[in-house]
């Protein structure tokens, strides 16, 4: 076997191991949410009865979060199914003999892992009640403020940038990078562009094809997005907010919109190609923010837009065992320029906020950037 050959079977290898992890922690929301409460139960009932007295109305409401969990299990589940056909001239059928998952030991009264597994498992399990928050976020009316805050902006510039009749918008190809549920990216399309979004997490790829491709009826669904938050509650009801999805029918078919699956830099290589690269949340993805600045670049066309609005977070800076650079949005600037792209609007403080708990005593805030850049013409 020749050496490239050997590597290419490892990724294969690799990649399919990453997608059945990431079905496991589906399958195993519920159990491993569960153990939550038990520990909550556990605690009280090794209190002085005195105690557990003047708990038991909180004691009710342990028993209404396994009610939730329950619903959003079913939507877990709905997730899941069939995605190992969702990839086109990919195989991911998982064998029959572990019938979908790996033996972890969960039982429904706990959820017992090797410490090891057990945090790799509790992360990808976190990841799972990330996608309900981001589910509210992108497909439900109590996630309208935010998509306000966040993609307004963007779509009013596109629309600024190209003010054609609605019949010519189709001849206008628009980029999503790092689409999540793919929202923003629908939006485009409905207002007629031809828009593709891209996304590398399965855990968003998965909960993306069931909403775009399955869900049909609008506010079908509920989920409980916040039952998995135990602090910073001014009441048990707010723990158990039930919200419907989706708000508008994402089934609904645009003229030319689609979501592609992977890494942005390995997907996205023809030069001069999009009219726009819209990011939203996006650019502080990157190990190395330059990479992603310098492939927008080459892959507009030539007098194309970049419209972007997001903080600078750098989800790798604290990574021990990956490479990052920060750099401060002024240096960001002086990037940009460099790269080759003439900046044509800039707003700084733009108030964001990602998948926030509307009640919640505690509330994150981002003083996002807004900024237009353009490609210059040959």
């Amino acid at each position: 076997m020749s050496s490239i050959a050997a590597a290419e079977e490892i990724d294969e290898a690799k990649e399919r191991a990453h997608f059945r992890a990431v079905v496991n922690a589906f399958k195993y929301y519920k159990l491993c949410s569960l153990d939550r409460i038990h520990k909550s139960e556990k605690i009280i009932s090794m209190l002085q009865p005195n105690h557990q007295r003047r708990l038991e109305k909180y004691k009710s409401y342990l028993t209404k979060f396994k009610k939730c969990l329950d619903a959003n299990n079913i939507i877990v589940h709905l997730i899941i199914k069939d995605v190992d056909t969702m990839f086109e001239n990919v195989d991911h059928s998982i064998d029959a003999n572990t019938n979908g998952t790996e033996n972890f030991g969960c039982n429904y009264n706990n959820c017992e892992v090797p410490s090891q597994k057990q945090h790799k498992m509790q992360h990808d399990v976190e990841k799972v009640q990330s996608v309900l928050k981001n589910i509210v976020r992108d497909w439900s009316d109590a996630g309208a403020a935010e998509r306000e805050q966040c993609y307004k902006p963007i779509l009013e510039e596109l629309e600024a940038r190209y003010p054609t009749k609605l019949s010519d918008r189709a001849y206008i190809k628009v980029l999503v990078p790092g689409a999540g549920l793919g929202r923003l990216a629908w939006e485009i399309a409905a207002r007629g562009y031809s828009c593709q979004g891209n996304e590398f997490s399965l855990f968003m790829l998965f909960a993306s094809n069931f909403i775009l491709n399955k869900c049909h009826e609008v506010n079908k669904h509920t989920v409980y997005p916040w039952v998995h938050q135990y602090v910073n509650h001014m009441t048990s009801e707010h723990q158990i907010q039930a919200a419907t999805f989706p708000d508008v029918p994402p089934a609904t078919k645009h003229s030319d919109f689609s979501i592609a699956a992977g890494d942005f830099l390995k997907v996205y290589t023809e030069l001069d190609e999009w009219h726009c690269v819209a990011t939203c949340f996006f650019i502080d993805c990157a190990p190395n923010v330059i990479e992603f600045i310098e492939r927008i670049y080459a892959i507009l066309r030539p007098g194309g837009y970049w419209i972007n609005l997001g903080p600078l977070l750098y989800h790798y800076s604290d990574m021990q065992t990956e490479i990052s650079i920060e750099p401060p949005y002024d240096i960001l600037l002086d990037i940009i320029k460099d790269v080759g792209f003439e900046i044509l609007k800039e707003e700084t403080g733009v108030k964001t906020k990602y998948a926030q708990n509307p009640n919640s005593m505690m509330q994150h805030e981002y003083k996002s950037v807004f900024f237009v850049c353009m490609k210059p013409l040959l």
